[in-house]
Protein backbone atom coordinates (compact mmCIF):
# COMPACT_ATOMS: atom_id res chain seq x y z
CA UNK A 1 0.00 0.00 0.00
CA UNK A 2 1.23 3.74 -0.64
CA UNK A 3 1.04 6.07 1.09
CA UNK A 4 0.75 10.13 0.91
CA UNK A 5 -0.05 13.31 2.77
CA UNK A 6 -2.89 14.99 2.30
CA UNK A 7 -1.47 17.85 0.07
CA UNK A 8 0.03 15.17 -2.10
CA UNK A 9 -3.23 13.12 -2.38
CA UNK A 10 -4.94 16.55 -3.05
CA UNK A 11 -2.54 17.11 -6.05
CA UNK A 12 -2.88 14.01 -7.45
CA UNK A 13 -6.39 12.76 -6.66
CA UNK A 14 -7.54 11.62 -10.03
CA UNK A 15 -4.34 10.01 -10.63
CA UNK A 16 -4.56 7.81 -7.34
CA UNK A 17 -8.38 7.38 -8.18
CA UNK A 18 -7.18 5.45 -11.34
CA UNK A 19 -4.26 3.53 -9.58
CA UNK A 20 -7.32 2.57 -6.78
CA UNK A 21 -9.82 1.93 -9.73
CA UNK A 22 -6.75 -0.84 -11.31
CA UNK A 23 -6.76 -2.57 -7.72
CA UNK A 24 -4.48 -0.62 -5.62
CA UNK A 25 -5.19 1.00 -2.13
CA UNK A 26 -3.91 4.54 -1.24
CA UNK A 27 -2.88 5.52 2.42
CA UNK A 28 -3.52 9.20 3.59
CA UNK A 29 -1.00 10.32 6.26
CA UNK A 30 -1.97 13.23 8.16
CA UNK A 31 -0.27 15.48 11.06
CA UNK A 32 3.26 16.19 12.52
CA UNK A 33 3.74 12.28 12.75
CA UNK A 34 2.33 11.38 9.69
CA UNK A 35 0.36 8.69 10.75
CA UNK A 36 -1.99 6.63 8.29
CA UNK A 37 -5.31 8.06 9.07
CA UNK A 38 -7.30 6.67 6.00
CA UNK A 39 -7.35 4.40 3.01
CA UNK A 40 -9.04 5.01 -0.24
CA UNK A 41 -9.55 1.22 -1.78
CA UNK A 42 -11.42 -0.44 -4.36
CA UNK A 43 -15.06 -0.43 -3.94
CA UNK A 44 -15.63 -3.75 -4.44
CA UNK A 45 -13.03 -4.63 -1.57
CA UNK A 46 -15.65 -2.25 0.70
CA UNK A 47 -18.54 -4.11 -0.42
CA UNK A 48 -16.74 -7.15 0.52
CA UNK A 49 -15.37 -6.35 3.84
CA UNK A 50 -19.18 -4.68 4.42
CA UNK A 51 -20.90 -8.29 3.55
CA UNK A 52 -21.82 -9.90 6.61
CA UNK A 53 -20.85 -13.16 6.95
CA UNK A 54 -23.57 -15.46 8.77
CA UNK A 55 -22.37 -18.82 10.48
CA UNK A 56 -18.97 -18.06 10.62
CA UNK A 57 -19.17 -19.71 14.42
CA UNK A 58 -21.03 -22.71 13.08
CA UNK A 59 -19.32 -25.96 14.82
CA UNK A 60 -17.27 -23.70 16.95
CA UNK A 61 -19.78 -22.59 19.98
CA UNK A 62 -22.50 -23.72 21.37
CA UNK A 63 -24.83 -22.73 24.52
CA UNK A 64 -26.53 -25.07 26.71
CA UNK A 65 -28.93 -23.77 29.66
CA UNK A 66 -29.38 -26.76 32.54
CA UNK A 67 -32.49 -27.32 34.38
CA UNK A 68 -34.25 -24.47 35.36
CA UNK A 69 -32.58 -21.45 34.36
CA UNK A 70 -34.21 -18.35 35.56
CA UNK A 71 -32.78 -14.79 36.52
CA UNK A 72 -34.87 -11.99 38.29
CA UNK A 73 -35.62 -8.87 36.67
CA UNK A 74 -33.31 -7.38 39.10
CA UNK A 75 -30.25 -9.28 38.22
CA UNK A 76 -30.83 -8.59 35.32
CA UNK A 77 -30.92 -4.64 35.14
CA UNK A 78 -28.31 -4.49 37.64
CA UNK A 79 -25.81 -6.75 36.23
Amino acid sequence: MKTLPVAEVRTNFSSLLKEVESGSEIGISFGRKKETIAVIIPIEEYKRMKTRKLGTLQGKASVAFKGEWKILDEEFLHS
